[in-house]
């Protein structure tokens, strides 16, 4: 999409449904993967062809389309970690105003950009952004992290939600816009919130916690209060995205940050329904749009996130990846899933990772990233590295084997 190209289309028409099978390596029913190997005379052997859609190659993957090379990019890949970023921090040392001042939204999401050129530029922001403007107003202490003054615990609480005010939030609107027109057609926007039950852990706590023992203590002592404040929730936060499409981003990526944290089968029950209800929203009115879902510690929920309807399922660092195409099959892309540790490894070890991370993704549906955020202390060289070594893939030359249709050795 180039530069002065007009921003997504956005309403609530129908959307023609993408049926054609995604061919993994070792996957699909009608595709044979074999080494190469003589061939019957006359037959014709069909090499796979990239997209070639306009779109920036991390949407066309997030399609499922083919492509010359897995798109790469970093959860947090804005942030401590580089020094120009340090450096704004000083001059501005509110983690609120930096992510809720265009300028500085704008600054800190294009330095990776500038120094690494991933193919995701994804908006500087935080998933508790939009609380206020529903009434959930909330402070960041240096320490402590968030902080909700007034968490949500019963049912009288409820009476101070109101419906999302956009208007609150229009600089992350303007942020995107200027982000695509940044970026223009060499890489593409990423917007992301968070899911309604991973929002609930800190409205419901009041704070950061690790035990989560007030909201799974709601969900038998006041679940018709939790279930009340998660459906506000996924209205506005299905209201929330549907803005950042409109706004300029063309992918977006769902957290359910804390959604690991519960038992699968309450998970299935607390988290499952609401993430579902909201990708139908956006569906209706923005179906051209990838919706990413990415849970921390997500391997018992693997099989279950399909469910959801999302487009790609992230994958943490615990999973191996190829057991996780095996699970997921081919009807979703795949995220993930280097261990950002390895950013601190000699960087030969490195590249052996995203190589062998490549392969077992399959030469379709994957885009590659960590299976985690950036480390706070992680070296830029290793980061430029990582993008340098992604840039360099080629599935025709990464893969030995040949993707044929009724590909049959001489007999």
């Amino acid at each position: 999409m180039h530069m002065n190209s007009p921003l997504p289309r956005c309403d609530f028409s129908t959307a023609l449904s993408s049926s054609s099978s995604f061919l993994h390596l070792g996957f699909g029913r009608d595709v044979t993967f074999r080494s190469v190997a003589p061939l019957r005379r006359n037959r014709l052997l069909i090499l796979p062809r990239a997209s070639s859609s306009p779109d920036p190659l991390l949407v066309q993957a997030a399609r499922g389309n083919l492509v010359s090379r897995p798109p790469a990019w970093m959860m947090r890949q804005a942030g401590r970690y580089m020094a120009v970023y340090r450096k704004l921090a000083e001059k501005h040392p509110s983690f609120r105003v930096r992510s809720e001042t265009v300028d500085l939204i704008v600054e800190i999401s294009l330095q990776p950009w500038r120094a690494f050129h991933p193919d995701g530029v994804i908006i500087f922001s935080d998933i508790l952004t939009p609380l206020p403007a529903f009434g959930v107003p909330f402070e960041i202490e240096e320490v402590k992290g968030p902080i909700i003054h007034n968490p949500i615990t019963s049912k009288d609480c409820l009476n101070n939600l109101h419906p999302i005010d956009l208007d609150k939030l229009r600089f992350v609107g303007e942020s995107l816009k200027i982000l695509r027109s940044e970026v223009g057609e060499h890489a593409a926007v990423l917007g992301f919130v968070g899911a309604p039950w991973t929002l609930a852990t800190y409205i419901v706590e009041g704070c950061t916690t690790r035990t989560y023992t007030t909201i799974k203590s709601m969900c038998h002592t006041a679940p018709h209060v939790l279930r009340s404040l998660l459906s506000h929730l996924t209205q506005a936060i299905s209201e929330y995205i549907i803005f950042q499409v409109k706004s300029g981003a063309q992918c977006i990526q769902i957290f359910d940050s804390w959604g690991g944290q519960l038992p699968p089968n309450a998970w299935e029950q607390w988290s499952r329904p609401y993430i579902q209800e909201m990708v139908s929203a956006v569906r209706k009115a923005c179906p051209q749009v990838p919706l990413v879902l990415y849970i921390n510690g997500n391997g018992g929920l693997l099989e279950r996130m399909v469910g959801t309807g999302i487009d790609v399922i992230g994958l943490d660092w615990t999973v191996d990846m190829a057991d996780g195409r095996r699970r997921l099959g081919n009807k979703v892309v795949v995220q993930g899933n280097v261990d950002p540790a390895y950013l601190f490894c000699p960087l030969p070890a490195l590249t052996d990772e995203i190589h062998r991370v490549v392969r077992s993704a399959g030469r379709r549906g994957h885009i590659l990233n960590l299976g985690h955020g950036v480390l706070v202390k992680t070296p830029e060289e290793a980061v430029a590295h990582f993008f340098d070594v992604a840039r360099d893939l080629r599935y025709d030359s990464l893969f030995e084997e040949v993707m044929v249709e009724d590909l049959k050795p001489v007999s």
